[in-house]
C-alpha cells in the first residue's frame, strides 16, 4: 500500500523520471514487439508482478512473433556498419530483438538517452553538433551495445552519412515513438525549469525524427513530465497529490492526442482493450503515444501497475514505456526491488 506521507524531494522527482523511462524499457525488453498476447502469456507467465511490482526477466528463444526474418540493410560501405556481427541474426526467423541482453538490461535507444544525459550534465548545456559526433562515435564503437535490432532511424541517418551528408543532415521523417526515449534524460539534465527546454526538445528530437508529429508529441511530453515536476519550493506533495497533478497535466498538454472525452468512454475497461484494441500496440505515434498518455492516466499514483500494464499490452512497449515510465517515475514511488535490478541506476545515480 502506497505511504501516505511526501515521495519526492523536488530535486529529485526529474531523475526519478529517467529512472523510470529505464525501469519501463528493461520490464518490457523481454516480450518487446509481441502483438500475440497468447504467445506473450505463454513464453512469459513470470512476467506477472511479484507484490513488489513486475520482475526483470531476460529474453527467450525463439521470440514467436519476430518479424527480424523481413528486415534488411546494406552499409554504405564498411566505414558506416552499425549492425557489425549482429547482421549474422538478419533474414533468420525466430530471432529475438535484444537476444543478447541481461535481465534489468537497457535496449539501444535508452542506452543513448543515458548518454545523453551524460553528455548535457557533463556540459553543463546541450550542443547538437558535438552530440552528433558522439553519437555516430558510439553507434560504430564495436561492442557498445549488444541489440541485435537496431531502428530505421539508426539506418537510415548512418546510410546518409555515407552519402556525404553533413550529420546534422542525416535525420529523416521518422514517425515512430522511439524518436520520444530522450526527452526524460533531457528534462532531467537541464531541469524542468530550464528557459530554452521546450526548443531543446524539438531540437534534439529533430536531428533524427524530422515528423511534424514525432516533434509535436515530444513537445507535449516535454511540458507534461516538465509540469509534474514540483518547485524546489514547492512543499513535497502526498502521493493523491501527485497522482491528481499527473492527470491534469495530461488532460491539459495532451489533450490534442487524448481528449478528456476518450478517458472517460474507456473507464473501467481492461488495459488490453483499449491498447491492442481501441488504440494499436504499434510503434506509429499517431496512435503509439495516446496509448502511453492513456496508461501514464490510468495508473497514475501506481508505477508499478503501469510499468506492468505497458509491458503486458506487447507491441512496442519499450519505447511507449519512456513516456509512462517516465510520467510515473516522477510522480510515484518506485519499487526498492526495481531500481536494485536496473543494471543502469548507478551511472544515473552517480551523474
Amino acid at each position: 500500500m502506497t505511504s501516505p506521507t511526501a515521495i519526492h524531494d523536488p530535486r529529485d522527482a526529474a531523475r526519478d523520471g529517467l529512472l523510470g523511462s529505464l525501469v519501463a524499457d528493461a520490464v518490457a525488453m523481454p516480450v518487446h514487439w509481441y502483438y500475440d498476447r497468447q504467445a506473450l502469456d505463454r513464453d512469459y507467465p513470470d512476467l506477472l508482478p511479484a507484490p513488489q511490482g513486475p520482475t526483470y526477466l531476460a529474453p527467450r528463444s525463439p521470440h514467436a512473433d519476430s518479424i527480424l526474418w523481413r528486415s534488411q540493410w546494406t552499409p554504405p560501405g564498411p566505414k558506416f556498419d552499425i549492425l557489425r556481427d549482429q547482421a549474422a541474426f538478419w533474414g533468420r526467423r525466430g530471432i529475438h530483438y535484444h537476444q543478447f541482453l541481461a535481465a534489468g538490461e537497457n535496449t539501444l535507444n535508452f542506452r543513448l538517452a543515458i548518454e545523453l544525459f551524460e553528455f548535457v550534465r557533463r556540459h553543463r548545456d546541450y550542443d547538437p553538433l558535438p552530440w552528433l559526433d558522439l553519437y555516430i562515435k558510439l553507434m560504430l564503437e564495436p561492442g557498445w551495445h549488444r541489440d541485435t535490432y537496431v531502428e530505421e532511424y539508426h539506418r537510415h541517418f548512418f546510410t546518409n552519412l555515407g552519402a556525404g551528408r553533413k550529420p546534422a543532415s542525416c535525420g529523416v521523417r521518422d514517425v515512430h515513438i522511439g524518436g520520444l526515449v530522450p526527452v526524460p534524460a533531457l528534462v532531467a539534465a537541464l531541469g524542468p525549469r530550464h528557459p530554452d527546454l521546450g526548443r531543446i526538445v524539438r531540437l534534439h528530437v529533430g536531428l533524427t525524427h524530422k515528423d511534424d508529429d514525432v516533434l509535436a508529441a515530444a513537445d507535449a511530453f516535454g511540458r507534461i513530465l516538465a509540469d509534474v515536476i514540483p518547485r524546489p519550493e514547492t512543499p513535497n506533495r502526498t502521493p493523491a497529490e501527485a497522482a491528481g497533478a499527473l492527470r491534469a497535466a495530461i488532460l491539459e498538454h495532451g489533450r490534442d492526442w487524448l481528449p478528456a472525452a476518450k478517458i472517460a468512454a474507456w473507464e473501467g475497461r481492461d488495459d488490453r482493450q483499449i491498447v491492442g484494441g481501441v488504440l494499436s500496440s504499434a510503434c506509429y505515434i499517431d496512435e503509439a503515444f495516446p496509448a502511453a498518455l492513456w496508461l501514464a492516466y490510468r495508473h497514475a499514483g501506481d508505477f508499478a501497475a503501469g510499468v506492468h500494464a505497458n509491458a503486458a499490452c506487447g507491441g512496442d512497449n519499450c519505447h511507449r514505456g519512456a513516456v509512462v515510465g517516465a510520467l510515473l517515475g516522477a510522480t510515484a514511488p518506485i519499487p526498492a526491488p526495481l531500481l536494485e535490478g536496473l543494471r543502469a541506476r548507478a551511472r544515473v545515480e552517480g551523474l
